[in-house]
C-alpha cells in the first residue's frame, strides 16, 4: 500500500522499515504510530530477523518532528495519550531483540531524534540536521528526549539541545556521540547491504545475546550487570551456534550459522 504511513521490506533477514509521509517531512502522528505498531506485531516473531533498519521516504527528512497540526489543539490528557501512545510504540521497537539501525536522512527534529535515540546506533546522510526544538512551541519532549539524550550524550550536553532548542549539523552530531557515522545520501541507500554482510558472518544468537547485556546491563549495578554477561556468555556454549563458531575458527573457514 503506498499510502500507508509506514513500509516494511524484510531481505535477507533485514528489516527496512520507511516512515512515509514525505509530503509532512514524515511527521509523526497517530496513525503512523498505529501502522509501526502493527508492523512491529510482525518483526517481533520473526525467528530469523537479523537487524531492523528505520528511515524516512525522500531525501528532505528522517522526521521532522510530531505532527504539530494535529498536537495544537490537544487537552493535557490528550496529550498524555497521545505521549503514551508514541512512548510505548518506540519503547517496542527498543526492545526488539536484535541491532534496531536509524537512516538518517535529512531533518532528524523533536519527535524525530526522540525516535533515532531509541535505536541501537544511527547512521547520518552528510545533509541530516538534528535537534530538540520543542521549548520553541512551549512544551518539552515528550517521546523519551529528556532521558535518552542525556543518556547518549551526556546531561549537559543534553541540556544544552533541550533548553535552547538550537539545531546541529551531521558532523557536531557524530562529535558529540550522537551518531556513529556520516556518509553521503548514496553510501546511506548502500548501508543495508553492507550491514548485512556485517551480520551474516556473525552468530545471530550471540548479537541478540550481546544486545540483551548492553541493555539490560546498564540499568543494573556493576556486579549484577556483569553477573548478567556470564550467564549469557555461558548460554552461548548450550547450542549448535558456539560450536560451529569456534570450529570454523580453527578450521580456518567462514563458519555456517
Amino acid at each position: 500500500m503506498q499510502d500507508a504511513p509506514v513500509h516494511l521490506v524484510i531481505e535477507s533477514g533485514i528489516a527496512r522499515l520507511t516512515l512515509n509521509r514525505p509530503k509532512a517531512l514524515n511527521a509523526l502522528n497517530s496513525a503512523l504510530f498505529t501502522e509501526l505498531a502493527r508492523m512491529l506485531d510482525d518483526l517481533e516473531g520473526q525467528a530469523d530477523l537479523r537487524a531492523v533498519l528505520i528511515t524516512g521516504e525522500g531525501e528532505k527528512a528522517f522526521v521532522a518532528g510530531a505532527d504539530i497540526a494535529e498536537m495544537r489543539d490537544k487537552t493535557p490528557d490528550e496529550a498524555h495519550a497521545f505521549a503514551r501512545q508514541a512512548l510505548t510504540t518506540i519503547k517496542r521497537l527498543e526492545r526488539l531483540p536484535v541491532p534496531v539501525v536509524a537512516l538518517v536522512n535529512g531533518f532528524c527534529l523533536g519527535g524525530g531524534c526522540e525516535l533515532a535515540l531509541a535505536c541501537d546506533w544511527a547512521v547520518a546522510s552528510d545533509n541530516a540536521v538534528f535537534g530538540q526544538p520543542e521549548v520553541l512551541l512551549g512544551v518539552i519532549p515528550g517521546f523519551g528526549g529528556t532521558q535518552r539524550l542525556p543518556r547518549r550524550i551526556g546531561p549537559a550536553m543534553a541540556l544544552d539541545l533541550i533548553t535552547t532548542g538550537r539545531k546541529i549539523d551531521a558532523q557536531e552530531a557524530l562529535r558529540i556521540g550522537l551518531v556513529n557515522q556520516v556518509m553521503s545520501q548514496a553510501e546511506l541507500e548502500q548501508y543495508a547491504e553492507t550491514l548485512a554482510k556485517q551480520l551474516n558472518v556473525n552468530g545471530p544468537k550471540a548479537v541478540r545475546s550481546a544486545k540483551q547485556a548492553v541493555h539490560d546491563g546498564m540499568d543494573q549495578d556493576l556486579d549484577s550487570a556483569l553477573a548478567l554477561e556470564t550467564s549469557l556468555f555461558a548460554l552461548g556454549f548450550a547450542g549448535s551456534e558456539q560450536k560451529e563458531g569456534m570450529a570454523a575458527f580453527l578450521e580456518k573457514r567462514k563458519p555456517n550459522f
